[in-house]
């Protein structure tokens, strides 16, 4: 496993921020760490890069206690905290050196142009980080946790406060990373999560409430509860279709278009069809729709 976390608890002073947590992390994975502000995804972060400690538990990484092997753990980790700390006065290029200086690389300036041309700052290179966008100095971020050729990212909300566009770029860049690293990921947009996670593990005041794969997670809470769409080419009798095995309500009708909910994982799409066949309609469309995965996140820590 590229990372284990093992029966993990974090107290500041009589509030508990983290809750006896337990995960494990695939060695290639891309895993979307989710939940609301306060959740404790920060925190569990810094005790995984070794910044903070727990007050109980283990993190193994790549096989190495976090704590007892801290050093070894740092030098296989890259990490873009929530805040992006970057010397502003520093030019970029010479910010990289610096940061290939502290891990004391052998190839340093083969790896500032590697990572230069990786992250898009080809441009910008020559440029004052304080003079560069919000999106260019998330690439110089991306560009600092991935200087020495680190096994595991992670990466604390590395599109926050980004532009449409700059959020496309980003995350692009974190899918092509994703084909040789480990990577987890915290992030408030389930687009970038159903996007570029294979797993999702979300975190709800200090504990785990779901910890598989995305398709998995939807499937499971949309079984439960089904919406359909139907449209006919006339409007049917809603007193009939509300009344049609397993519809538990009608959502909306608006015309000939009818919006259902039911309960259970029956699928009601051919108990409509044959409703339509007997009372002589056409169905132009039937839809079943998954739960997004927005919905499951609301579901799991409301």
């Amino acid at each position: 496993m590229a990372i284990s976390v093992k029966n993990i608890s974090k107290i500041y002073g009589k509030q508990k921020a983290l809750d006896n947590v337990s995960f494990e992390i695939r060695t290639g994975d891309v895993v979307g760490f989710l939940g609301p502000n306060g959740a404790g995804k920060s925190t569990m972060m810094k005790i995984i890069t070794g910044f903070i400690p727990q007050s109980s538990g283990e993190v193994y990484v790549n096989g190495n206690n976090v704590t007892e092997k801290s050093l070894l753990v740092r030098r296989e980790i890259g990490y873009l905290p929530e805040n992006n700390p970057l010397y502003l006065d520093m030019y970029v290029k010479e910010y990289l050196k610096f940061v290939a200086g502290l891990y004391d690389l052998e190839n340093a300036k083969a790896r500032v142009e590697e990572m230069i041309k990786k992250t898009g700052l080809t441009v910008e290179q020559h440029k004052k980080i304080g003079a560069l966008s919000k999106g260019y100095r998330q690439r110089v971020g991306l560009a600092q946790a991935l200087i020495h050729d680190p096994k595991v990212l992670i990466l604390d909300e590395p599109t926050s406060g980004l532009d449409p566009n700059q959020i496309v770029e980003i995350r692009n860049l974190i899918s092509e990373i994703g084909k040789e690293k480990t990577v987890m990921l915290s992030t408030h947009i389930m687009q970038e999560v159903e996007a570029i996670c294979d797993k999702i593990i979300i975190i709800n005041k200090g504990m785990i409430v779901a910890d598989d794969t995305t398709k998995h997670i939807q499937e499971s809470l949309s079984a439960a509860e089904q919406q359909v769409t139907v449209e006919f080419d006339s409007m049917p009798d809603i007193n009939e279709i509300k009344k049609l095995p397993g519809v538990s309500k009608i959502i909306s009708h608006k015309e000939n278009t009818v919006v259902l909910e039911s309960k259970g994982d029956a699928d009601i799409r051919p108990i409509i069809f044959n409703y339509a066949v007997e009372k002589k309609l056409t169905v132009l469309s039937l839809q079943k729709q998954e739960k997004s995965l927005e919905k499951v996140f609301q579901e799991l820590t409301k």
